[in-house]
């Protein structure tokens, strides 16, 4: 199973001949600019309440923000952007970053055969062996990041919100209550967007993202 924005309806937009399939990233660890600052990021850690829909906040009583450096310290970006295809910033993202493929993907009750039980497939705990970068265009969802201690933090991602999460860091993604969302998936060469379910300890990319990062968890 494909992993996160998955699936539905795919409009691919990749140049013949950029990239490669399996092409390096060098990406990680890299000093970004113009990214978003804490008055732009809702995140918060997330409570243990197992039984509540996973599309609901799950914020603790009372309520543990965290800021855009914590999540940098995590390897996590994060821009506000416009939420329109052609953001002048989104171009330049992607020419610093290297990302030569992109798609847009819609997933909804209306375009996702088995809704229910797919975004429960989706919301199992993973990683990859590339970054995954996402830009909401419409609707929006929750990416759920591990931090150092391995606490979920949780990720707001309205409409305009561009997020990459670095290689080997356990994460997932649900929308929301809208149950709504398009987005544009951008890759470096040819998309791989195989998840690694977790324990991956000894995995490459996981080992790398410990050594760069210095996470314990």
């Amino acid at each position: 199973m494909k992993c996160g924005i998955t699936a539905a309806e795919t409009r691919k937009s990749g140049k013949e001949g950029e990239g490669r399939k399996g092409a390096t990233n060098t990406n990680m660890g890299k000093v970004v600019s113009g990214v978003a600052t804490s008055e732009d990021v809702s995140a918060w850690y997330m409570d243990e309440e197992h039984s509540v829909d996973q599309r609901q906040p799950h914020k603790t009583d009372p309520v543990q923000s965290v800021d855009a450096a914590t999540l940098e310290a995590l390897g996590v970006v994060h821009w506000k952007l416009s939420g329109n295809e052609d953001d002048a910033e989104l171009e330049q993202i992607r020419k610093d970053r290297g990302y030569s493929y992109k798609d847009v993907i819609t997933v909804s009750p209306d375009t996702l055969p088995a809704y229910e039980q797919k975004i429960k497939m989706f919301y199992e705990e993973h990683l990859h062996s590339d970054e995954e970068i996402r830009y909401l265009l419409e609707g929006s969802g929750y990416f759920d990041v591990r931090d150092k201690q391995d606490r979920w933090i949780r990720i707001a991602c309205p409409k305009g919100t561009m997020i990459i999460l670095p290689e080997g860091i356990y994460h997932r993604f649900t929308l929301d209550h809208t149950n709504y969302a398009k987005a544009m998936r951008l890759f470096i060469g040819e998309p791989v967007w195989t998840p690694l379910n977790r324990p991956q300890e000894s995995h490459e990319s996981r080992v790398k993202y410990l050594t760069t990062f210095g996470a314990a968890a």
